[in-house]
């Protein structure tokens, strides 16, 4: 859709390294920019005749050709630049289609520009112009002092030129707020007179395609963006490569593929747009739209997917803007509704890492772990680790030891840092779910001493949870969290559901029945009269309760219809001009949430209302970062949080109505 203004536009967006975004009104009015805010630079440039204009990044000629649209898509960016003699369409295209993931992993954008021509100096005669697009080392290399290659050749199907560290130390920092610093980027085409450069001083790779400019005609030019990182992740020892080599061995055939099925490939990514488009159209309205756009791309590129040894699916998220953890459950979570609807298998993925480390000898407690590791190393969680270890350094590039293959009775965790009825409620609802979408309980099987284990803590503790983190850690501990009771109810439901689908009847109606029970108490002991409360015993405190949206779509029926009439009712009443806050403590909100909270409803004016301050969040907010999940109702400002995967839940209201 035509978007007026965003905090952010997409343009080269892929993983957690590949990520490049322009945080300015227009493409030429600042440097491009990786999620986390730093530099990752690329400039677009128009030669016209002897004139030269900048479209893209700060740098380059004074002149630019002015940006008059954008327009931003689920999978697709295109600015529109235009003056009195050429108009420009130029676009961006990484084609995150889930029903092949082959083509999803595949690390590779189009980039597109269409040209056409109003005038020229003599009537009907062509003119001279090119697009030259420029990437700078930055994509490759956190050092601007490092010695650089520029491998130039062929694919079969076209001629590229790559740059790259001249020493490669693949997977050699981890962290948060860092850019990758090995593999190599690769610009490709196809065309016809390419003209491939480089620059040794100022680090960069420029390809150059000429553009016939004839008036009233229009004349288009096709390239192609690739990073290969060589290693994506280390899973528990295994060094593991993209999921897209399963397919195409080398970056080369890869990039060759994609220069062949390009046309075919945007047409495919086109009919997604549109499918999203109008399923966003139908469940919340033209703000609802603008959301999903803007959240599509940023959502899958915050994670690497690959494969285990076995070809088993793995899809590792990272936790952006946070602590850097990868595989993190409650991140994983609120992810989920995107992926439920389009591609159940990737949720498979999130869970096999988390399973896998529960069931180490690093792994003691009786309840859920919360990560696996630090990006890009799954070596065991890293969040809550002991103060008393000297193993824990949380300075940026540092990696963290191979916890996975320690012995948890050694003290590896602090108890008070970690979320018990937060995990074991997500891993038992997102277990279930996918289930629920196979029609079957094969998936659960091999973890199902686990997922007993887990509903035993619920109930034993989630009925009136204690001092304990949830998700929403960064509010700090917190006693009797009615919300939390929220999930640990809804997680017996979902463990009673995983029963039913492996024919275990018996244990499934003693869970519902449990699950019945938690919540007829839980409905007496928050009332507070016209809303339900933050805490239990606490009328004056409310909060919003999204986990309760899992009871709609299970079709349980645990809490009555009253419950979440009365709740909704006060979120309406509690909005801001960015949103409902969070809870009564702080005026700050989730994004996420809020849009779970919309999907608890059919009525689509409910909806409309709890949606579109989101909406005008993102459209007017000053921080200008890839959308923030976490950002103060009142002023608009960024708290923390960017780039995150977690805006996956941006889709639950599609989510639930694809249920009926």
């Amino acid at each position: 859709m035509q978007i007026k203004r965003a905090a952010a536009i997409p343009l080269i967006v892929q993983d957690p390294y590949t990520s490049v975004w322009c945080g300015s009104d227009h493409l030429y009015d600042s440097d491009t920019m990786h999620w986390s805010g730093l530099r990752q630079k690329i400039e677009v440039f128009l030669a016209l005749d002897d004139k030269k204009y900048r479209l893209i990044g700060k740098g380059g000629p004074t002149a630019f050709l002015p940006q008059k649209e954008i327009d931003v898509t689920a999978t697709k960016t295109t600015a529109v630049f235009e003056n009195d003699k050429v108009r420009l369409e130029l676009s961006f295209t990484t084609p995150f289609l889930l029903d092949d993931l082959y083509v999803t992993s595949r690390p590779c954008t189009y980039i597109d520009a269409c040209l056409t021509s109003k005038t020229s100096d003599q009537a009907g005669a062509a003119g001279s112009a090119s697009l030259e697009v420029v990437i700078y080392s930055d994509l490759v290399s956190r050092d601007e002092n490092a010695a650089l290659i520029f491998p130039e050749g062929s694919t079969g199907s076209g001629r590229f030129i790559s740059m790259g560290r001249a020493e490669q130390h693949p997977l050699g920092n981890s962290g948060d707020n860092i850019t990758i610093d090995w593999g190599y980027a690769y610009l490709a085409s196809e065309e016809e007179g390419v003209v491939y450069s480089h620059d040794r001083v100022n680090g960069s790779i420029t390809a150059t395609i000429p553009l016939l400019c004839s008036e009233g005609e229009q004349t288009k030019a096709h390239l192609l963006f690739a990073f290969d990182d060589l290693v994506s992740v280390n899973y528990f020892g295994q060094w593991l490569r993209g999921y897209w080599t399963k397919k195409w061995p080398t970056i080369l055939e890869a990039i060759d593929a994609a220069i062949q099925d390009r046309e075919k490939t945007e047409d495919r990514a086109c009919e997604l747009d549109r499918e999203i488009e109008e399923k966003a159209l139908a469940a919340g309205g033209e703000e609802y739209v603008f959301l999903c756009d803007l959240s599509y791309r940023h959502t899958i590129a915050a994670h690497k997917l690959t494969a285990d040894l076995d070809g088993t699916i793995l899809f590792l998220s990272k936790e952006d803007d946070s602590n850097g953890c990868i595989g993190t459950v409650d991140v994983s979570y609120p992810s989920v509704p995107l992926f439920l609807w389009k591609n159940a298998e990737l949720v498979k993925g999130m869970l096999r890492p988390v399973f896998r480390f529960a069931k180490s000898d690093a792994w003691t407690f009786d309840f859920a772990p919360h990560d696996v590791g630090r990006y890009p190393y799954a070596w065991g969680q890293v969040y809550g680790l002991s103060s008393k270890k000297d193993f824990y350094d949380n300075r940026s590039g540092m990696i963290m030891p191979p916890i996975y293959m320690y012995r948890g009775k050694d003290g590896l965790f602090d108890l008070k840092y970690q979320m018990p009825v937060e995990e074991c409620g997500n891993m038992i609802i997102m277990t279930a779910a996918v289930c629920m979408a196979d029609g079957n309980a094969s998936f659960a099987g091999p973890y199902w001493e686990e997922l007993r284990k887990w509903k035993e803590y619920l109930v034993q503790y989630g009925q009136d949870p204690g001092e304990q983190l949830c998700t929403d850690d960064f509010a700090g501990h917190l006693s009797h969290n009615v919300n939390l009771s929220v999930k640990a109810i809804m997680g017996v439901e979902a463990y009673g559901k995983l029963c039913a689908l492996a024919g275990q009847k018996k244990e499934a109606e003693e869970a519902h029945e449990k699950a019945v029970k938690m919540a007829r108490s839980w409905q007496a002991r928050a009332d507070a009269g016209d809303h339900y409360s933050l805490v239990f015993g606490d009328k004056e405190s409310w909060s919003l309760k999204y986990n309760m949206v899992w009871d709609r779509l299970f079709g349980s029926g645990l809490f009555s219809k009253e419950v979440a009439d009365k709740e909704l009712a006060e979120y309406i009443r509690k909005t801001n001009r960015y949103g409902v806050p969070l809870d009564s403590r702080e005026d700050y909100t989730k994004s996420d949430w809020i849009l779970w909270t919309a999907a608890m409803t059919d009525d689509k004016e409910i909806r409309r209302t709890l949606i579109n301050p989101v909406a005008q969040y993102l459209e007017e907010t000053l921080s200008r970062y890839p959308f923030s999940d976490w950002y103060d109702t009142r002023t608009g400002s960024y708290c923390h949080f960017k780039g995150r995967s977690v805006q996956g839940g941006i889709f639950m209201p599609i989510f639930a109505d694809s249920l009926g």
